[in-house]
């Protein structure tokens, strides 16, 4: 088959995390290898027929989606949840492919423009598939928004009165020059022109992280960048290919082309790039960097030697967080949440139990207002969030291990007070839970937990270090479902991680399943450095980020394969499942 000859599509859907069906199109071809398409914002996968038509690559199966509010697939027309929905789906989608259709996510690239290409960008990030390689074709990094002061705006519009929605301005003909692709453009009515403003507002902030961020990207990646584009800014795009984290990177610029780069009427150049760059890497061995090593040398291990820096005593930023930690002491007199973090550690299993209750306390007005404010810092939503993704984690291992007629046997190392541990318990019906902590105060408040909720028959808590290999894998009797919360993140070397891991693949049974978290991102982690302290001898709380690619990679070497992941919209924690190698 050569390039410009119709493949016909076969029109399908996929069930997507949160039970939504949503439509996605598949041009069959004759090889087990895959290109999965991710269309342009406002549009659907119908568009992207052209595409496959001028990329040919017979051998490779052609997958679009319709990204949900948009083409034929449900939802309200242009509106999601959140941004972390649509990256889901994205994780949801490709694992649909590989199932469905026997193609395993090494062997799968992936093509994605505009909006499209965001989302792909940051599901490469949050979720550290093992995808061939991406080709990312005017990623809208950040829109042009020619109205002064607009996001700003649109954010305080959204602030006090969320659900709205703003048109796209652009016309058709800025879009391309291909006059039959404008036509086309103005009269199909799947185009939808109207965007949530929370979707768009998260755009540019999701946007900004990954650029942020991208040295943890490894992934073998190709820029496809239009050179007269009226719809997003190239100055961030060129940024994220400067901080890319792998080596293997291209970056082209097609003088004279509208947004639509692969829509546009000499799509053939790029696409014909994107080709030779796809080809490139199925020609030879999957290859991946070792990340083991990350807590020795790398962008984490630079960036957490940074943060142990003293700042200059008469520098604006030392002053200001010397006054931030002056006032989170004064404050800790009133608010309740700051007093326990000053007195047990900001990162303490006291801490994280009263974090998860969510009921602000202290004294008077201001001290509970104070702790109301404390309590909804960006990281402490995380980890509440996190905590419910635990609980999805943790049923679908339960329904996995029933359906395979084994008892849910529950092994937490590092469970605090166990709080989150006993209350999904109770809802998937576990034969046994046992818990573990490092904390004496944990293990009897824990224990504590256990006779007020009349779980003495089933559960019980011992103190016992995380860290000790052999004394993990002398657990008895041996647990279907070991589970690591919250611990990992607080230590920067990896070689605790290592002997954990082990310790944990020799006490799961064989077939059995590790839940794990991570925290590849922190918004605030400079400030949470210099300002909080930690349970650990009352010393700052300094973390090492791991790379969720990083984190994956440790723990694949202990034996495990992952199965699935949840990550927060902002990128900040992540909860996933894998299964002990037999």
């Amino acid at each position: 088959m050569e390039p410009h000859i119709k493949r016909i599509a076969e029109e399908r859907t996929f069930t997507s995390a949160d039970g939504t069906e949503l439509f996605y199109r598949h041009w069959k071809g004759n090889g087990k290898r895959a290109v999965v398409l991710f269309h342009r914002g406002h549009e659907h996968s119908g568009r992207l027929q052209d595409v496959v038509d001028s990329l040919g690559m017979p051998e490779y199966d052609c997958f679009a989606w319709d990204a949900r509010g948009l083409g034929r697939s449900p939802g309200k027309r242009g509106y999601a949840d959140d941004f972390g929905v649509l990256v889901k789906d994205a994780d949801s989608f490709v694992h649909h492919l590989s199932c469905a259709h026997d193609i395993p996510t090494e062997k799968m690239a992936i093509i994605a423009q505009s909006v499209g290409a965001v989302i792909a960008t940051a599901w490469v990030h949050d979720y550290a598939p093992r995808i061939r390689c991406v080709v990312l074709a005017s990623p809208a990094l950040k829109v042009k928004l020619y109205v002064p002061f607009a996001r700003e705006l649109l954010a305080l519009k959204n602030k006090f009165k969320p659900g709205g929605f703003v048109n796209s301005y652009v016309k058709a003909k800025y879009l391309t020059h291909d006059a039959e692709r404008i036509a086309s453009y103005n009269t199909d009515p799947l185009i939808t022109r109207p965007i949530a403003v929370n979707i768009l507002l998260e755009l540019y902030q999701t946007a900004e992280r990954l650029v942020k961020d991208a040295a943890a990207i490894t992934v073998p990646v190709q820029f496809l960048v239009s050179g007269s584009d009226w719809v997003v800014h190239q100055q961030p795009i060129q940024k994220l290919y400067e901080t890319w984290g792998s080596m293997d990177k291209e970056y082209h610029i097609f003088p004279g082309f509208y947004h639509d780069t692969l829509g546009e009427k000499d799509r053939h150049l790029p696409l014909a790039k994107a080709r030779t760059f796809i080809e490139s890497h199925f020609a030879r061995p999957r290859t991946e960097p070792d990340l083991t090593h990350s807590d020795e040398r790398g962008f984490t291990y630079e960036e957490m030697q940074r943060l142990m820096q003293p700042l200059p005593l008469l520098s604006i930023k030392g002053l200001y967080y010397r006054l931030t930690r002056l006032n989170i002491l004064i404050n800790s007199h009133f608010s309740r949440g700051l007093q326990l973090g000053v007195d047990t550690g900001f990162d303490s299993g006291s801490t994280l139990d009263y974090v998860y209750k969510n009921q602000p306390g202290g004294r008077g007005t201001f001290g509970r207002f104070a702790d109301f404010v404390y309590l909804n810092s960006i990281g402490w939503k995380g980890i509440r969030i996190r905590k419910l993704h635990i609980g999805k984690m943790i049923r679908q291992a339960a329904a996995l291990l029933r359906q395979e007629h084994r008892q849910v046997s529950i092994l937490d190392i590092a469970a605090g007070h166990g709080r989150y541990i006993l209350d999904m318990a109770k809802s998937v019906s576990a034969d046994r839970i046992l818990l573990r902590d490092y904390s004496e105060l944990n293990v009897a408040g824990g224990r504590a937990m256990i006779e007020s909720e009349g779980l003495n028959d089933i559960a019980s808590f011992i103190s016992g270090d995380a860290f000790d290999e052999s004394d993990l894998a002398a657990t008895t009797p041996k647990p279907t479902l070991g589970i690591v919360s919250g611990l990992y993140e607080l230590f920067p070397e990896n070689a605790l991680i290592v002997a954990s891991l082990s310790g944990l693949q020799q006490a799961i049974e064989p077939g059995g399943y590790l839940i794990y978290t991570n925290q590849p991102w922190h918004p605030q982690l400079e400030l949470i450095a210099r300002t909080l302290t930690s349970h650990r001898q009352n010393r700052s709380w300094i973390m090492r980020r791991r790379t969720q690619a990083e984190m994956d990679q440790l723990v694949a070497n202990a034996g495990f394969e992952k199965i699935d992941e949840w990550a927060d919209q902002w990128g900040i924690f992540t909860v996933s499942l894998a299964r002990r190698n037999a």
